[in-house]
């Protein structure tokens, strides 16, 4: 049996996966990552604790497996997008925290380059819509802010990566101050195309966005196809030398591992936030409904595109009752907890803690909870938190198959869906309500790590072409929908109400 190693470096934790060549999970170990919150709306990570919850995870699943680094036959990368690390070239230190896509520090930039008429340019070359949630603003927020951090820069001592370049180079050599000179400088192209400094049309780095936000091109790792030799696993590290065949974006790569490769397939994750993504071939097609355009994840040179909307809080909704109402014990509780109801009882939450993401794009939202009555209960809030996760999901794939419509395309006939929050039955068969067609969930439903392992995969041989990757993909369970469409239109009408009020002066 051949075996290949995921590392997927989420918002909240860090796992590793072992599949072996049909795609079913053997082991997999998971270290929770501590969020740092400077002040309201930052939000940051600590790139050595990524790196050795990371590296200590691939050891545990190794064991776990019961295999030795000699029979994985490559290694694939997956990583939480726009997270932004500057790093010394010599020293392997971090200048500064990660600051993680949550992060609305730069906002203040964002609107400077509004104001300056640059929006509709940058959405031209990059697919992105000009927010603080991309990697640009970022890496400047970082050169400007890090005494001494610019000089560094133009001496040519400082590297910047998203978080899968800083895992290559910890990867290939940089752990190591005798190896660190060898260490690998990479990323791809499905990463790069959040950074909002790469042109999506050539797949290089643009030099006039560099130039525009004030970037040393010194600074930014090369730029391979998703599925490609990245370089080699140090063998101190897991016990032999082990080919990175595979990188991608968290989304990019669970649009991968869903088998979603033909046009107007789609597949939405559950994770911290919530992503959805609708794959477009070869076509850059630029929305007219608040989502936005990026590059997917590549076998090959040729440019691949996908339709995006993110979703700033989804599962992360349910972390709030856990820590902050401190309603459930555990996160696994919500569900109980909010079955305990037949419904919502009109109560709306609005999760819009750093704002709203698209379709709304309203950086100056923040939450709410409305249609409270004095029956309501933490039942109530707790259903209605659940609900907001289908909610801001539907309003995606309303705002995804105008923009396919509208190009010459279908409307979607089925949500492919994976992601923590989709094992919740209760959550699923409401999304299929509102959207009036089946959520279908996988039979391996980490499908972001077994994105990155395919990729790895075909890069080394294990796979021929795609064809095989769609034959190994299994549907776990249909999710029909159960509610008459007038009724899910009346449902999406009173959450679209909820929203308005999340964003309107409060006087009014």
């Amino acid at each position: 049996m051949t075996y290949l190693l995921a590392l997927d470096q989420g918002t909240s934790s860090s796992r590793s996966i072992v599949f072996d060549q049909d795609g079913q999970l053997i082991a997999m170990a998971q270290q929770e990552l501590n969020q740092i919150y400077p002040q309201p709306g930052w939000v940051e990570h600590d790139p050595l604790e990524i790196w050795r919850a990371q590296l200590t995870t691939a050891r545990e699943v190794l064991a776990k497996a019961g295999l030795q680094a000699r029979q994985i036959k490559a290694l694939g990368v997956t990583n939480q997008r726009e997270t932004t690390v500057v790093w010394h070239r010599k020293t392997g230190l971090p200048i500064h925290n990660a600051i993680v896509w949550q992060d609305r520090r730069t906002e203040p930039t964002c609107v400077a380059l509004r104001v300056g008429g640059l929006a509709a340019s940058i959405q031209a070359k990059t697919g992105l819509l000009l927010d603080a949630y991309f990697s640009g603003t970022k890496l400047k927020w970082i050169l400007d802010n890090v005494s001494g951090a610019r000089q560094q820069a133009a001496q040519g001592d400082l590297l910047f990566g998203t978080v899968d370049s800083w895992l290559i180079w910890q990867l290939t050599g940089g752990a190591n101050e005798r190896t660190r000179a060898q260490a690998v400088h990479a990323t791809d192209v499905s990463n790069a195309s959040r950074t909002m400094l790469f042109n999506v049309h050539t797949n290089q780095w643009d030099g006039k966005l560099l130039q525009t936000l004030d970037i040393p091109g010194s600074l930014l790792p090369k730029v391979q196809a998703s599925s490609s030799l990245f370089g080699t696993v140090s063998a101190d590290l897991l016990g032999a030398e082990i080919p990175i065949g595979g990188v991608a974006g968290d989304q990019q790569s669970a649009l991968f591992g869903q088998a979603c490769f033909k046009p107007g397939m789609v597949k939405n994750t559950y994770g911290t936030g919530c992503f959805m993504l609708m794959h477009t071939g070869h076509s850059f097609q630029t929305s007219t409904n608040g989502l936005i355009t990026t590059s997917a994840a590549q076998a090959t040179a040729q440019p691949e595109f996908a339709m995006e909307g993110s979703v700033f809080v989804g599962g992360a909704v349910v972390q709030w009752l856990r820590d902050g109402l401190q309603a459930i014990p555990s996160s696994a509780e919500v569900q109980a907890l909010a079955e305990s109801v037949p419904d919502a009882g009109g109560v709306m939450v609005v999760p819009a803690f750093t704002g709203l993401g698209a379709p709304y794009w309203k950086p100056d939202a923040r939450g709410s909870i409305t249609g409270l009555s004095r029956g309501s209960t933490l039942a109530h809030i707790a259903r209605a938190a659940l609900e907001s996760i289908a909610f801001q999901s539907a309003a995606l794939l309303q705002a995804m198959s105008r923009d396919a419509i509208a190009a010459g395309g279908v409307a979607v006939s089925e949500l492919r869906v994976d992601g923590g929050a989709c094992v919740n039955n209760l959550l699923m068969q409401f999304q299929a309500d509102l959207l009036g067609i089946p959520v279908v969930r996988p039979a391996v439903t980490e499908t972001t790590a077994l994105g990155a392992a395919y990729l790895a995969g075909l890069a080394t041989g294990v796979y021929r072409s795609t064809d095989e990757l769609t034959a190994l993909w299994q549907t776990e369970r249909r999710f029909l929908p159960t509610l008459a469409p007038e009724r899910a239109q009346e449902h999406m009408a009173r959450w679209e109400h909820a929203v308005r009020q999340t964003v309107l002066p409060v006087d009014q």
